[in-house]
């Protein structure tokens, strides 16, 4: 396991052997052999028409205050269940999370409404994160500016229905990252938007790094998480097979996926 950073004082994150099962109803029943029916059957402790995912798998770590970790891994290897489970969204099928503070997951507590101007959403978001209407009110030009969604016209007080899927993302983060955060996670959020606004996003999280607590990225983008991470997890079939620190990790998964 990593140590921590310097400067960091106490963990905010502690998953210990968690497991994360899926239940999908509709698995498929009334056509087939006669053995086949039956090996459904006998099944002791399955539910009937109820199909299991097994997404995450002992997955065990400490993050502490200070960090940047970045979450790596094929698609459908847990990445995004994992953060889910940290946010209270998802409860554990057996294993513990504990976390310091409220997580934020980066897309719920800023959730955005179509309907409603980006003016509008920026004022919900605000509150639905904890923030006072006074602190909203202070803060709002400098999400707006952050997000530039008004560098090519006055999409602000347009309805969120008229915006492109990037800029809603980038509205998203900017609104999140306008508060200071215990554990702020982010989803892909980085892989919107330009050069521009990624480097400026980039910034913002070693900022909250500094003046909150833990951070953590899931990305595609190895520039990014090289960028902004000092620690990776590398997730595979929901298992965790790597943490450390930031190089290392991402020299082995690129030996491992060949790029």
């Amino acid at each position: 396991m990593a140590e921590p950073t310097q400067g960091t004082v106490y963990p905010t994150v502690i998953a210990d052997d968690l497991h994360i099962v899926y239940r999908v109803n509709g698995a498929k029943s009334g056509k087939g052999s006669a053995t086949s029916a039956l090996s459904r059957i006998v099944k002791r402790g399955e539910e009937r028409g109820v199909r299991k995912v097994h997404a995450v798998r002992g997955v065990s770590f400490v993050a502490y205050k200070g960090e940047a970790i970045g979450l790596i891994g094929s698609n459908g290897s847990g990445k995004s269940t994992l953060l889910r489970a940290i946010a209270g969204l998802l409860p554990a099928e057996s294993g513990k999370v504990y976390t310091h503070g409220q997580p934020s997951l980066l897309g719920v507590n800023a959730a955005l409404m179509n309907d409603l101007t980006g003016e509008r959403n920026v004022i919900l978001g605000g509150l639905a994160m904890g923030m006072t209407r006074e602190e909203v009110k202070a803060r709002y030009q400098e999400i707006v500016d952050f997000s530039g969604i008004n560098e090519k016209g006055d999409f602000i007080t347009l309805p969120m229905r008229t915006y492109s899927s990037g800029m809603a993302a980038r509205l998203r983060f900017s609104i999140a990252a306008a508060k200071d955060h215990d554990v702020l996670m982010i989803d892909e959020a980085l892989a919107t938007g330009d050069r521009k606004f990624q480097k400026r996003s980039e910034e913002r999280i070693r900022e909250l790094r500094k003046e909150a607590g833990t951070v953590f990225l899931v990305s595609h983008n190895n520039k990014s998480i090289r960028d902004t991470c000092n620690r990776v997890l590398w997730l595979e079939r929901g298992e965790l097979r790597m943490d450390g620190p930031t190089e290392e990790v991402l020299k082995e998964y690129e030996k491992f996926t060949g790029k």
